[in-house]
């Protein structure tokens, strides 16, 4: 019986590995740059692959229908279908379950004998040991990886239910032989964004870079993982990460020549993240506040940037003399201060506007995040230019100067033009 059933799970085995769909290499790692040469001429099918290797997406399925009956090899060939090497897994083990269920209940119920069982089951055991330990070193996607842990998880919980004592060592075994392997994996994933030399990789402009929609999605995945057969043995690996690639997002923006380039970056690769997490939905949502912290902070300089750009001369002028009370001058101005501050306002608001708007709607990858940039940058302006009115009525001689005086109605008419554009 030994030999009947180490033939079965040999052929079985055979016939599933030809349906392997080959997803992930070692160059494709996290810090791998889909514009370098090689990877290029490998085709776009393998740029698919290259992102499908960090998405969970449909892959998931596989946890909710741990129990469907196994893969036929004669269809899926026939068919021409090719499955992720967990699938493939599942269908192994969830051979190997129902066999030795079986099995173990007529040895029991025969023999009374358990010990039986185990000489029955040395070939299969050997021959799924044999499998495992020629795929895994070869195995670079992560995300499977965790899979095959949630899957084995999930059928010990199953063989729970049946009261079925004979996988135990098995199951445990598997386990032992999938942390190791995916921990590895995990550190060639972070040693890669650490190797980055962003010289070396392209930025489109200052676009959601796609290291970073990798990382993303790659941890999304691993957290709702980690929230459907997790043990917290991800926790510190993911903080590990999200600090790699922090550090790679400083890199990347330094790239920049300005600061104001390098905040719209920040921001645009910030948004891009809390989108993807907002659809992984309640178990990202620590690493989510995370992001939408660093996104606030990034807009509020960004602002300052944009409207020192545009209004350098106001911007600098009430920073320097005019307190946020409005009550006293932090340093006291005359006539001559603001004159020239008040006129050069009068000549280029409009235009200034108009420059502000088109470069945000443009660079903002994200309309939303685009509307919100305009409206703090012109609420921050208008909050500036009333101080500097105020300013103008309290000095001496500052009657002179109310005719070049825009009204605060009509800067906000005109914000309100663009606002009804977005």
């Amino acid at each position: 019986m030994n030999k009947v059933l180490s033939a079965y799970f040999h052929v079985y085995v055979e016939a599933l590995e030809g349906l392997k769909l080959d997803i992930g290499v070692s160059s494709d790692l996290i810090g791998y740059d889909t514009n370098m040469v090689d990877l290029i001429t490998r085709g776009r099918e393998h740029l698919r692959s290259h992102r499908f290797m960090f998405s969970l997406g449909e892959r998931a399925n596989i946890l909710k229908h741990i129990d469907q009956p196994g893969l036929v090899p004669r269809i899926s060939e026939a068919n021409s279908l090719k499955y992720p090497y967990e699938v493939i897994f599942r269908s192994l083990q969830k051979l190997l379950m129902d066999t030795a269920s079986s099995e173990y209940l007529f040895v029991e119920a025969f023999f009374g004998e358990e010990s039986l069982f185990y000489r029955v089951f040395e070939g299969p055991f050997a021959v799924i040991d044999e499998h495992l330990n020629i795929t895994l070193p070869n195995c670079h996607d992560a995300v499977c990886l965790m899979l095959m842990i949630c899957i084995t998880r999930k059928h010990q919980l199953v063989m729970s239910n049946r009261q079925l004592p004979c996988l135990e060592t098995y199951l445990d075994k598997a386990l032992l032989y999938l942390w190791p392997r995916f921990k590895t994996v995990f550190d060639m994933y972070l040693q890669s964004l650490y190797r980055c030399d962003v010289k070396m990789l392209s930025v489109d402009g200052t676009r959601p870079h796609h290291i970073v929609r990798c990382y993303v999605e790659f941890t999304a995945s691993l957290v709702q993982l980690n929230a459907e057969c997790g043990d917290g043995q991800l926790d510190m690996s993911l903080e590990r990460l999200r600090l790699a690639v922090d550090d790679l997002l400083v890199r990347f923006a330094e790239k920049f020549a300005t600061p104001k380039l390098q905040h719209l970056f920040l921001l645009n690769n910030y948004d891009m993240a809390i989108s993807i997490l907002k659809e992984a939905g309640e178990e990202a949502k620590k690493l989510q506040r995370y992001f939408e912290e660093k996104l606030e902070c990034n807009l509020i300089s960004f602002v300052d940037e944009l409207l020192m750009e545009h209004f350098g001369d106001l911007i600098k002028f009430v920073k320097i003399h005019i307190s946020e009370d409005l009550i006293s001058y932090t340093e006291p101005p005359n006539i001559a201060d603001v004159e020239p501050v008040v006129k050069n306002f009068a000549v280029k608001w409009k235009n200034a506007l108009e420059l502000m708007h088109n470069e945000v709607v443009t660079c903002c990858s994200n309309l939303l995040s685009g509307m919100a940039i305009l409206k703090a940058a012109m609420a921050q302006l208008l909050n500036d230019y009333n101080r500097l009115s105020e300013c103008v009525k309290m000095i001496p001689g500052g009657s002179s100067l109310n005719r070049n005086l825009v009204s605060i109605t009509s800067i906000s008419y005109e914000i309100r033009k663009y606002s009804r554009t977005l």
